[in-house]
């Protein structure tokens, strides 16, 4: 397989940081010798996450086996993942802010149309449901396991303790229709066709539109990492996916 030199648009600190935590992980399992030093493994790690590139063209380019490469792949996630905050990190973090941003996102997987539960009617694609929290900034605080895709926004914040947690914490949040019932201190939008609403529902909804719509940010974020764009791997390993990732923001951004 020919094999290219390319550049890889991911922060020096963010790499720093994994071959650090590699570091720590191999002390802690007295490893002796690998093919990979901790900080080449922490830039294939990277590769993957940042361009979704498949293992064996990783594999190639490292020089290593394919097997080899999913081994150091999946080693080096799960140290990020142990890492990731908790909700109650988020709402921590959360509570210094005047309010938050609740949305759900979608990364698509490679399904088929008999797979029902992982489909969203929404989105119109089989998918994962994650719901990420973030600041008036649109700042990434925290994002949730993945649920399938069928699940409903609303259900799924309930179901991680989301709005609970941010009700007991007295932390106003901001979401869109998607969250139409969910009580505690979510706040949404008047329901209705915009003809059919009067013009003090009409101006709370463009005023509602324009604060949450930060949030688009913070989804961003998480796609900007390439592999959540389009995941091809075991749905059970897609909360260790996004938990990795939100490790390796914070971690680059703080």
């Amino acid at each position: 397989m020919p094999v290219y030199s390319c550049g890889l648009d991911v922060s020096s600190s963010a790499l720093r940081f994994l071959a650090a935590r590699l570091r720590e992980h191999r002390r802690r399992l007295g490893t002796r010798w690998r093919r990979l030093s901790a900080g080449r493994q922490a830039l294939l790690a990277l590769a993957h996450l940042r361009n979704g590139h498949p293992y064996a063209q990783l594999a190639a380019g490292f020089g290593i086996g394919t097997t080899t490469a999913y081994r150091y792949i999946t080693e080096a996630v799960d140290v990020l993942a142990a890492l990731a905050p908790t909700l109650a990190d988020a709402v921590r973090a959360a509570s210094t802010k005047a309010f938050v941003l609740l949305d759900g996102t979608l990364p698509p997987i490679d399904r088929i149309a008999a797979d029902r539960p992982f489909y969203s009617g929404k989105h119109k694609k089989h998918g994962m449901n994650v719901q990420v929290v973030a600041d008036p900034f649109g700042r990434l605080l925290g994002a949730s396991p993945a649920l399938p895709g069928a699940v409903h926004d609303v259900r799924a914040a309930h179901e991680h303790g989301v709005i609970d947690a941010l009700a007991g914490a007295g932390i106003v949040c901001w979401a869109d229709k998607g969250y139409q019932g969910a009580g505690g201190t979510v706040r949404v939008p008047y329901r209705g066709r915009w003809e059919t609403l009067s013009t003090g529902q009409q101006a709370v909804n463009r005023s509602h539109a324009k604060i949450r719509a930060l949030v688009g940010q913070a989804v961003a974020t998480l796609k900007s990492w390439r592999l959540l764009r389009k995941l091809r791997c075991s749905t059970t390993r897609i909360t260790s996916l996004v938990q990795a990732v939100l490790t390796l923001h914070l971690a680059s951004s703080s």
